[in-house]
């Protein structure tokens, strides 16, 4: 990919130069900071930077939108399967209630660290497994108890999809290229008019150092939130601590 950006950059700076040499012969001089090229070029480079900084905000917004949700997804499948539970035999109905109450407890206790760092704890996968083999092995009675237990394998097997998304999610981000646009964009911005050649000087610095703080801000705003599990748009543990307390509610007035 690199390479390529590398060519088109320098595709189009030969296209300027190749313009330059072509129609110098048929244009005037333009070389005032407040001239047409100065103006052209600013105009340009101010819509560049807004086109890669809104491509830098709400794609994370969106995703981490989509990770939040595939987390309430995967909360009620667990809290699902929890009610599910009732119709099975006594002890075996406390055995893969406590399974599922120890995946949910790993996942917001141990797991969510992890997650900032891109990946899912193998021993989640395993806690999972573990609970299908057990569901799988149970001696029950009737017709009744297994629908009940083929009911918790399905909320089971949705846990796995969620699961896997949220691993997905879990290393999902911006593409490398954009946060480094978007800081050399800024930076751009911010030094063209010395390059155009204008002087600014006393007041009229202010304005430009209004600007050049609010595009800091900015910049940092974008390596704030480019990670669904980390930064300002941080999706937290919520849907599974809410699970939890549902679990002790369950097993309350359904023991």
């Amino acid at each position: 990919m690199m390479p390529y950006l590398v060519l088109a950059a320098l595709a189009a700076v030969l296209a300027v130069v190749v313009a330059a040499l072509t129609f110098r012969k048929f244009a005037k001089d333009d070389d005032e900071p407040d001239g047409a090229t100065a103006g052209h070029a600013g105009s340009m480079l101010s819509a560049l930077f807004l086109l890669v900084f809104a491509i830098a905000v709400i794609v994370p917004w969106t995703v981490a939108d989509t990770a939040q949700q595939n987390t309430y997804a995967e909360a009620r499948s667990l809290t699902e399967a929890y009610w599910e539970t009732d119709d099975l035999p006594p002890a075996a109905r406390q055995e893969i209630r406590r399974r599922i109450d120890a995946y949910t407890n790993f996942v917001v206790s141990r797991e969510w660290h992890a997650m900032g760092d891109g990946r899912l704890n193998d021993e989640g996968w395993r806690q999972l497994d573990a609970l299908r083999v057990t569901l799988n092995g149970l001696q029950l009675k009737d017709k009744e108890q297994a629908d009940a237990r083929d009911d918790i394998v399905d909320r089971v097997k949705e846990t796995y999809a969620f699961r896997k998304q949220r691993g997905v999610d879990a290393r999902s981000g911006l593409p490398p290229g954009i946060p480094i646009l978007t800081v050399l964009t800024g930076v751009i911005i911010v030094i063209f008019p010395f390059l155009a050649g204008a002087k600014p000087r006393g007041m009229t610095l202010v304005p430009l150092l209004v600007m050049s703080a609010l595009l800091g801000i900015s910049i940092y705003l974008v390596f704030n939130i480019e990670h669904p599990f980390t930064g300002g748009l941080a999706v937290g543990p919520d849907a599974f601590t809410s699970a939890m307390r549902e679990f002790a509610r369950i097993q309350a007035v359904a023991p």
